[in-house]
């Protein structure tokens, strides 16, 4: 019973938020009431599960950090557009985003995802497009951060994790991933730059849509919308503990058990549940290289389908006013595309 109430608890954090527009805007404190169901029905909601889960640094770093970035682009937005505006006006829009994606998507194993994603925000801020095609640009660029930010243990929680799990050194992942890491931001690149050639021929890129979404924004960026947005942030993340605990049962019982093919397309699961719970779960040092590349890169590709799926998602959607559904559109199909591709070179070639 325990394992059917926990399905139809994944079931509905799969569905509700794509059918139903009251909890697409209140995603976080969904996700939150779905994670103390989790927890509920495995029964491992309980005062220490709650201290863990507070301890855990990434919850105030995240939630600082997105709330600084937010009242530093409110003093400084100015300069930023008038910067960006100066940029994109020496080198092509299309050519820009391109450099945007890949940069932060090689950075971000260094500087951190949490950074590389509040530099993304601010930057995607400033563009002169629709709001339809930040979302593009947005997942686009959240993949390539999600996917980079792995390359070192420095870079995000599922490194970290992994490169301790194994005993591995500093570069272990860098060596281990980066042969399929690289180009595929690379690609992603390629893609945010083809997405942008397009618009442009099609002459969707005109200043009225810069002035329609600075109206926009001057609206998200007041200060009380800031401070709402970071509490947002940090109830997100307190689900996503609450589920990869309440789901872990499943994990345990059933997931780690499974052969590496068949587990690559479970993983698909973090796109709801934390990746790094999943690594902490799968990995294991009595694994082969290729086992543990085909599970951390469905892991890391599968990110990229739904706002949870990883931390870039979730800073960038909630600070760019992305809606789940908008956001699913674009990055189910992203990252199925790239998980079949995967497949083919790991499983297949």
């Amino acid at each position: 019973m325990v394992i059917v109430a926990l399905l139809v608890i994944l079931l509905m954090i799969l569905i509700l938020p794509l059918v139903n527009r009251h909890i697409e805007h209140n995603i976080e404190y969904f996700l939150f009431a779905m994670g103390v169901a989790a927890a509920f029905v495995s029964g491992v909601f309980s005062y220490d599960l709650i201290a863990h889960i507070f301890k855990n640094h990434l919850l105030y770093l995240i939630t600082a950090a997105v709330f600084l970035s937010g009242l530093l682009f409110e003093i400084f937005k100015d300069k930023f557009k008038k910067f960006i505006g100066t940029v994109v006006t020496h080198i092509p829009l299309k050519i820009f985003v391109f450099l945007v994606i890949i940069i932060l998507g090689l950075t971000a194993s260094i500087i951190t995802a949490i950074i590389a994603s509040i530099i993304l925000v601010e930057i995607i801020h400033s563009l002169p497009l629709k709001h339809k095609d930040k979302v593009v640009i947005t997942v686009i660029a959240s993949l390539s951060i999600g996917m980079g930010a792995a390359l070192t243990p420095i870079g995000e929680p599922l490194a970290t994790i992994v490169t301790s799990k194994l005993n591995e050194s500093f570069l272990y992942l860098f060596t281990t991933l980066g042969i399929y890491i690289i180009p595929a931001v690379l690609a992603l690149g390629f893609l945010g730059l083809l997405y942008i050639n397009k618009l442009e021929k099609s002459s969707l890129i005109i200043e009225e849509n810069y002035v329609e979404e600075a109206e926009e924004i001057k609206k998200i960026e007041r200060f009380q919308f800031i401070f709402i947005q970071a509490f947002k942030i940090f109830v997100f993340i307190l689900a996503l503990e609450l589920l990869g605990a309440g789901f872990k049962p499943i994990i345990d019982n059933y997931i780690i058990h499974l052969d590496s093919r068949l587990l690559y397309w479970i993983n698909m699961t973090s796109a709801v549940l934390d990746n790094a719970t999943l690594a902490a779960a799968e990995i294991s040092p009595a694994m082969t290289t290729e086992q543990i590349q085909a599970i951390l890169m469905g892991l890391l590709i599968s990110g990229g389908m739904l706002i949870p799926g990883n931390i870039p998602n979730i800073i960038s959607a909630g600070k760019l006013n992305i809606k789940s559904r908008e956001w699913a559109l674009v990055g189910i199909p992203l990252s199925l595309i790239g998980l079949v591709i995967y497949f083919i070179i790991h499983f297949v070639v």
